[in-house]
Formats: structure tokens, sequence, C-alpha cells
């Protein structure tokens, strides 16, 4: 990597850091700003943001290397993951919006459990933020992983080293700037990777000299660092090598969307429900577009390695985008597109980090150790929580063996069996009880553990091989929540008014259909 892709680079951490300083003196005088950004989000801001914030490395490292190994097979995950963003955007956006606002303001998911529930136990708001601060502790370390990977990669850096120049950027700007930074940079990042997801697929296709070339290309050999992938005449099924079982554990990753706060607080900063369907429309496309470049970037990458005998230089197919940004572009736009992938890391890392410490500052410090706090005390202690955790995270990123599919399936899958049921529920269920949400918490946060972690087989098999822990985790978690809710009969009068209230002020707005 030469001097005009480490130009690149920097003009990137420089324009970053600037929108942090931005966001430093426009929103961080008290915590509603620093956490929520005074819920004054741009539509557009707001729908790249959530984007953005979502995918993460997975979108430009992840993903192309699954699909490099496996085929479209290996793209079921961004199918069920489209039609989940779709209904998070129709179900839960324009009632979380309403209701957090309705709520006393709340400005965290456990502060919104708490407040639509009237516990007076404050066990819904210790229970969640705990599983907030424990699974996104897991998904913040993958996209420090992604981080070390790029820079050990791409410019032959020391993988730890990578580890801290990532995380490094990353906790300065949102230690800062907090929720407006997070979200500016997001916008930022989104638009790069929107770029880069078009421009690597096309250009690659065409050097290999169009659709029918790149198909007969992959049709002619696997590549030699990949031992199990699977026949060139089966590549381009979306059934190769899998299962019913196989196609609904990929697919389910959809239902995560439901129970995943560092998108659905995106939803809470809007700045009017009237404004949700313009975000909807722009995130869904951004989306339908980066995921299709990303599965294209897999398959021209099988086709452009046995092309040209590059299989020694692709030690890890999760690096394949990294490969077609040196070998196709001249270096400004190579350092252009490994920005790319930075901004796709450090926009998930932000977004997790800042819902992390607001989960510490609001739902511990403030709940617990200093209810009378100012203002400036509960900024402070906030980016002291950024610092906490990130540091946590670096700490479990340096197994450079670690998958970041993996990691971040695990962490996917404990927030949207814990959460998502309970937020569906919350939002169109009148008669939900605090008991209820409860047990459907638990059940859900218990269940994907075991599924992951506890030694059960099931004819030889882990369970965690036999179906997404995210399946069991979610529809348990759903059950349980109706049942409890039943049994322990009807929530007090309070509670319904407001869900009542709620309705009526969505009744007010129509919604368009897509």
């Amino acid at each position: 990597m030469n001097t005009a892709a480490f130009v690149s680079l920097g003009a990137y951490f420089i324009l970053m850091m600037l929108i942090g300083l931005y966001a430093y003196r426009k929103s961080t005088s008290d915590v509603s700003e620093y956490m929520l950004g005074g819920r004054k989000l741009h539509p557009a801001v707001g729908a790249l943001s959530a984007g953005a914030s979502d995918m993460s490395g997975w979108m430009l490292m992840g993903l192309p290397g699954a699909v490099f190994v496996s085929g479209y097979s290996a793209a079921w995950i961004a199918i069920g993951l489209v039609i989940g963003a779709y209904f998070n955007y129709r179900l839960v956006a324009p009632r979380l919006r309403v209701y957090t606002e309705l709520s006393e303001d709340a400005i965290t998911i456990p502060d919104f459990f708490e407040k639509r529930f009237k516990d007076r136990t404050r066990a819904l708001r210790i229970l969640s933020s705990v599983v907030i601060v424990i699974f996104f502790t897991l998904y913040t370390s993958s996209g420090v992983v992604a981080g070390g990977k790029l820079f050990e990669a791409s410019f032959g850096l020391d993988y730890t080293l990578g580890l801290f120049v990532t995380a490094g950027v990353v906790v300065a700007y949102t230690l800062f700037g907090g929720f407006l930074a997070v979200s500016l940079t997001d916008f930022v990042q989104g638009c790069i990777m929107f770029i880069a997801l078009v421009l690597v697929p096309v250009v690659a296709i065409t050097s290999l000299g169009g659709f029918d070339a790149t198909h007969a290309a992959v049709m002619a050999s696997p590549p030699a660092s990949v031992a199990d992938a699977p026949s060139r005449v089966n590549f381009f099924s979306w059934f190769q090598g899998m299962t019913l079982i196989g196609i609904i554990s990929a697919a389910s990753w959809g239902l995560g969307y439901f129970g995943q706060p560092h998108i659905i607080v995106r939803f809470m900063a809007i700045r009017s429900l009237k404004d949700i369907a313009a975000a909807r429309y722009i995130g869904m496309s951004w989306m339908i577009v980066t995921v299709t470049g990303a599965v294209a970037v897999g398959i021209a990458g099988v086709a452009y390695v046995n092309g040209h005998n590059l299989n020694s230089e692709l030690t890890d197919p999760e690096t394949i985008f990294i490969l077609f940004s040196q070998v196709l572009f001249h270096p400004l736009i190579s350092g252009f597109l490994l920005a790319a992938i930075l901004a796709a890391i450090m926009s998930t890392i932000s977004s997790q980090l800042l819902v992390s410490s607001s989960s510490l500052t609001e739902d511990f410090y403030k709940t617990f150790l200093r209810k009378e706090a100012s203002q400036k005390e509960l900024v402070l202690i906030g980016r002291l929580s950024v610092l906490a955790v990130s540091l946590v995270a670096i700490f479990l990123a340096f197994d450079r063996s670690s998958n970041i599919l993996s990691l971040v399936s695990y962490a996917w899958a404990g927030f949207g069996a814990a959460f998502g049921p309970l937020i569906l529920l919350s939002l169109f269920w009148r008669g939900i009880s605090r008991d209820g949400a409860l047990a459907g918490m638990i059940t859900g946060a218990v269940t994907v553990l075991v599924w992951l972690y506890a030694p059960i087989t099931i004819g030889g098999v882990a369970l965690s091989d036999t179906i997404y822990a995210i399946v069991p985790g979610f529809f348990f978690s759903l059950i349980v929540t109706v049942l409890v809710s039943l049994m322990r009969g009807a929530p007090e009068p309070k509670v319904q008014e407001e869900f009542d209230e709620m309705m009526e002020a969505m009744t007010a707005v129509k919604q368009p259909l897509f």
C-alpha cells in the first residue's frame, strides 16, 4: 500500500474527527442530547445511520467471504435481513417513535421497558441493561476484530496494532460527540459503503469480461485455498448443501431486527412520525443495493482468484473485498475502498458503544448510584462508559482466530430473542404485563446462551449446529411472554391508558404501504 492510499485513509480519519468535533459543540449539553440527539434526526441521516450501524464489517467482509466459499446458498442470510429490516421499519419504527416520547420521554430501551410497564421494582431495567452490556461488548469486539484483520491484510501491520487504531478513532469521536456524532458519521459512512459496493463488483465483473465470462470462470474450479468449497456445478444454486432447517436458520436472521437496540434507537431519534416513511424508503433502497453488491463481490471473487492464480494470496475468504481494492484500483481509490470497510466497521462499533454507554449511565449510574446527578456529570459518565466498554471489547478481540460472522451471530441472536418479542408485543398488545415481559426476556436470553454453549447434542450434533439459536430463543420468549401475561391478569389501568394514547396518535398519521 503506497502513500496515495494512506492519504485517502488519512483524509477519512480527519473527516470523522471533524464531525465528532462539530457534534461536540452542537449537542452534548445534556444527557438527552448526548444519548439521543434531542430527537431531531433527519430521516435520511436516521435511515443511513441505522443501515450503516446494522451492517458493520459483515457487509464488506463477512458476507462476501461466505458467498466466496458457499455460493448463493450463503445469501439466504441477506434475504432474511432485507425482509426483517422492512418489517422493522413498518412495525416497530412508527410505534416506537411515538411510544417512547409518550412514556415520559424514554431515551434508552431499558428506560422504555420500565416506563412502558410502570415497573416499580426496576427489574426490567436492570435485566435489559445487563443483556445490552454483555451482548454489545461481544458485538463490539467483532467490529474490532474486523479492523485488526483489515490493517493486517491491507498494510501488513500487526493485528493488535490494527485493533487499537480502529478502536481509537471510533472512541474519540463517539466519546466527545455522542449520538449526533455517531449518526452523522454513520450517514457519511453509509454513503461511502454504498459507492464501494456498487463500484467494486461492477469493475470486477467488467474486468472479467462480463457476467457470462464471470459465470464460466466460477464454474472452472474451486479456489485451492478453501478445502471445503462446494462443487462449482452447484455454486449458483440457492439450495446447494442447504436443508430446510438450514434455510430457516439463515433467513431467521431477519427476526433479530426487532430487538437490536443500536438500530431501533434510530427510530426513537427521528424528528417526527411523518418522517418515518421517508426513512423507510431511503433505508430499504440503500440496503437492497448494498447487500446485492456484497453478494456480487463474493461471486466475482471466485472468478478473479481462479483466473489470476491468486489462491496463495487469499488466505482468508473474508478479505476478498480487500484483495479487489488492491489489485483493481489506483492507490487513491484503494484507500477510499479501504475506508469503506473502516466505515462499515466504525459505524457499528460507535453505535454499540453509545448504546452500552447510555445503558450504563441512565440505567445503572443515574438510577442506582446518583439519582440527583447533574446533566454535566451524566455526560461525563457516558464518556467514561464508552471508554470502558471499548477496552473490554479490545481485550476480547485479541484472539486473532475470531470469526467475524460467528461473533456477530451470537450477539444478534441474543438481542433478537431477548428483546424482539418483547418490543413487538409491547407496541401491539394491550394485554402484555410486566411479569410476562420479564419472563419472556429471561427465556429468550437463556435459551440463546444454552443453545450456543451447553454441552447438549441431538443425534451427535451440537444444538448450535442444528438450527440458529435465534429461532428457538425468539419463539420460546414469545410464547412465555404471552402465557405469563395471560396467567398474571391484565396490566394496571394506567399502562393500558397509555397504550390507547399511542394507538390514537398512530391512527392520526397515515403511513404509506411500502
